[in-house]
């Protein structure tokens, strides 16, 4: 009878150090190379970033700021050899600032739909505003 608890309680031990290193361990991030976006972006704010944020309300498609990979016509998304990618971060920053400063966000997110100012506050559909009016 010993013996068998004493198998009992080594599995029980092994199985709960598996589990709190699992629970201490963050998931790994699908995204490589993010600079101003969380590491632990879910794939839906991902999308609703890149494609209600950049694609719409500037009128592009991905390969506006991502670069394709070398030999292939996929994009490679980590890469920075673009500089509207440089653009791009630099301008979300400047979106997040402006939010904090102005209208009080306290820990503003480009996902979050509490937004006052987005890209398509000054783009409106166009990649380059040329004559931004604040009206």
């Amino acid at each position: 009878m010993k013996k068998n608890n004493t198998h009992v309680l080594i599995i029980g031990i092994t199985l709960l150090l598996f589990l709190c290193s699992a629970a201490i361990d963050p998931p790994k991030s699908e995204y490589r190379n993010l600079k101003v976006l969380p590491a632990n972006i879910t794939s839906k704010a991902m999308s609703k970033i890149m494609v209600d944020e950049f694609s719409d309300a500037l009128g592009v498609s991905c390969g506006f700021c991502h670069a394709e990979e070398a030999g292939s016509h996929r994009l490679d998304y980590a890469s920075d050899a673009k500089p509207e990618k440089a653009m791009a971060r630099i301008m979300m920053r400047m979106t997040l600032r402006i939010n904090k400063q102005y209208f009080n966000g306290k820990h503003p997110k480009l996902e979050d739909p509490a937004l006052v100012i987005t890209c398509n506050t000054c783009h409106n559909g166009q990649p380059h505003p040329d004559n931004v009016s604040l009206k």
